[in-house]
């Protein structure tokens, strides 16, 4: 349905501004609409895939144009806004990073390099795949996701048409049926905006159960500016309910480690705040709990 021309935009060309920005903005709303069906496959992907990022997994997104590039612009800022480290995040990119800003001819086809990366990535048991295609039937991805799965790790497929053979080879199937675009086959519209949220939706809580959020914070964010150093210290003084002074002064004990420094401003040394947060497993609250 992704590549069909729909009969409701043939005219769109002759239609004034106002007219054709209405039709795809409320294509758009359409494509979000499209992800509510698939809530339950995504509760079971998280799930699983809980116990092997625990384990020091990793998050492996694989795909070819449109779908690779939004799982790339995903992944990247999974570094800065919860310290995920960039070594576990590892991206299988049809024809190559120069494909991130360039078509690359014959690249969603070659099955052959498929195999190759994920042989050279050394995907395993403990690494989560996400196999992203809009038509649900891109070689490269197809046979990621095989290779993946016949090496142990846990893998999804996320496609926008039914019955897609994506969906048939991964474990998981998750299924956003965006239908036909208003520019047909131009899958960088609806089938693009759909995998984009439902790649946040997997990777935000996958953070959140991993304990990197604390009552709606990022608090395992890197403070790389004066912007965020000074989000920083709004968050300790927030969670630990001291003065913005007792809060910059954690930070500087903690070496800018917002977890760790909010346990500080609470009255613990760096070291036994370490500590606290290792016997919790990286989780704030638990180690909150612990400390009285």
């Amino acid at each position: 349905m992704t590549e069909f021309a729909d009969p409701r935009y043939a005219s769109i060309d002759l239609w004034d501004s106002s007219t054709a920005l209405s039709a795809i903005w409320e294509s758009q709303i359409a494509a979000v609409a499209a992800i509510g069906p698939a809530l339950p496959a995504l509760v079971l992907l998280v799930e699983a895939a809980l116990p092997r990022l625990r384990a020091g997994g990793r998050l492996v997104y694989a795909g070819a144009g449109t779908s690779i590039r939004a799982a790339v612009q995903d992944g990247t800022e999974l570094g800065p806004t919860f310290d995920w480290p960039e070594a576990r995040t590892v991206y299988l990119i049809a024809g190559g990073v120069q494909a991130l800003s360039r078509g690359i001819e014959g690249a969603e086809d070659d099955t052959e390099d498929a195999r190759a990366q994920v042989a050279r990535a050394e995907i395993g048991p403990q690494d989560l795949v996400l196999g992203i295609a809009a038509s649900g039937r891109t070689p490269f991805t197809l046979a990621v996701i095989r290779a993946a799965r016949a090496a142990g790790a846990l893998t999804a497929g996320l496609a926008c048409n039914p019955a897609a053979p994506l969906l048939e080879a991964a474990e998981h199937a998750v299924l956003t049926d965006t239908g036909p675009e208003v520019v047909a086959g131009s899958t960088r519209m609806k089938a693009g905006t759909a995998q984009k949220v439902v790649l946040n939706m997997i990777s935000t809580q996958i953070m959140i159960r991993l304990g990197h959020v604390h009552d709606g914070l990022m608090v395992d964010m890197r403070p790389q500016n004066a912007k965020l150093r000074g989000r920083a210290r709004d968050m300790v003084a927030r969670i630990a309910g001291v003065s913005d002074e007792r809060a910059q002064a954690a930070l500087d004990a903690a070496d800018w480690r917002i977890k760790p420094a909010v346990l500080t401003a609470r009255g613990m040394t760096p070291a036994q705040a370490r500590a606290a947060l290792a016997r919790a497993g990286g989780v704030l609250r638990l180690a909150l709990e612990g400390s009285g």
